[in-house]
């Protein structure tokens, strides 16, 4: 769905953007603003990435990484180039909460919103919305935007199909969630066409650990694992005396939950992080276990079907309680 089409038009002539996108960039997230930074770039216009916080050190290689702003690093250029800019982009998120620091300065910056995402119920913020809550990634729509929208099919180069295949690979869990239809298969055929390494890709993002992250891994499924059979469930209970036992720092807990998933006969798995301001919550299921439902209805998040999070200001022993206190509720769907 494409809302406000007509601002289209102001991408014509060169022009001051910037690119946001959610506090915590995944994938996805920064996959999608380099891979839409570097076309935009190849049209003339001044374009910058301002993210509200670090990102996972496994994204580092990608192209363009150096361009990017961090606030909490530099706030005084973070603000400056989303005031100045004409217009701001929003990608991966639907509400500007998420976007944690950076949420009043981009609600007061006089730019238009341009808000491309796929993510449920998204806030009337936006002068231009392209929105499919079906889309596999945000980098699918940065695709079918450039390519379809923009009818820039060919200007899509190595750098562009590189970040593009980033995003879409890591919000699929490699191609392996429900979401990744032919059509992402077309678009990813198209991305390699256009030069992107995939090997290259999936050796980057899945084989750079560190050493203490593998023996993080090693703990927690030793030490943190609770099987749930009676519900199918299993989940994770990080501390944050865990956390720093191990000098964990921004990504590496990524994919732990799906561990938890990967048992067999396990149809819900949660992870909880105890990040000391906020426990952070992450759901995967299959099916039509509902994720988005339970963490919108009970844990101030939302998300996808299969996939979705959310955060308590509780300690860490209630949340989880709380967490096994509503399984009844969602008995009958759990165990078919």
């Amino acid at each position: 769905m494409l809302q406000g089409e007509e601002n289209l038009q102001l991408l014509t002539k060169p022009t001051r953007i910037a690119i946001t996108t959610h506090h915590k960039p995944d994938g996805d997230a920064l996959g999608s603003s380099l891979g839409l930074y570097h076309w935009l770039k190849k049209n003339n216009h001044e374009v910058s990435i301002v993210v509200s916080s670090d990102f996972p050190t496994f994204l580092d290689w990608m192209p363009g990484r150096q361009d990017v702003i961090s606030y909490p690093e530099n706030p005084e250029l973070a603000v400056k180039l989303i005031e100045e800019a004409a217009i701001i982009f929003c990608l991966d998120y639907s509400a500007l909460s998420r976007t944690n620091i950076l949420e009043p300065i981009i609600a007061a910056a006089s730019g238009q919103k341009w808000m491309i995402d796929h993510h449920l119920d998204p806030e009337d913020f936006a002068d231009l919305m392209y929105w499919d809550s079906n889309a596999a990634a945000t980098a699918q729509l940065i695709y079918t935007f450039i390519a379809e929208r923009c009818q820039s099919a060919d200007q899509i180069d190595a750098d562009i199909a590189t970040c593009l295949y980033a995003g879409i690979m890591t919000d699929t869990g490699s191609f392996r969630f429900r979401s990744t239809t032919s059509a992402v298969h077309h678009i990813i055929a198209s991305l390699i066409d256009a030069g992107a390494r995939n090997w290259e890709i999936h050796e980057q993002i899945y084989n750079s650990s560190t050493e203490r992250r593998l023996k993080f891994l090693g703990y927690c499924l030793l030490n943190c694992l609770e099987v749930i059979p009676e519900y199918n469930t299993a989940l994770f209970a990080i501390s944050k005396e865990d956390l720093a036992q191990f000098q964990i720092s921004t990504g590496d807990t990524e994919g732990l939950v799906n561990y938890a998933l990967s048992i067999k006969g396990i149809r819900l798995a949660a992870l909880f992080v105890d990040r000391t301001e906020l426990i952070k919550l992450s759901l995967r299921s299959i099916g039509e276990i509902p994720c988005n439902e339970i963490c919108k209805k009970y844990f101030n998040g939302g998300g996808h079907l299969n996939a979705s999070g959310g955060s308590s200001s509780e300690e860490l022993s209630s949340v989880v309680n709380k967490f096994k206190s509503i399984l009844p509720e969602y008995s009958e769907i759990l165990t078919q």
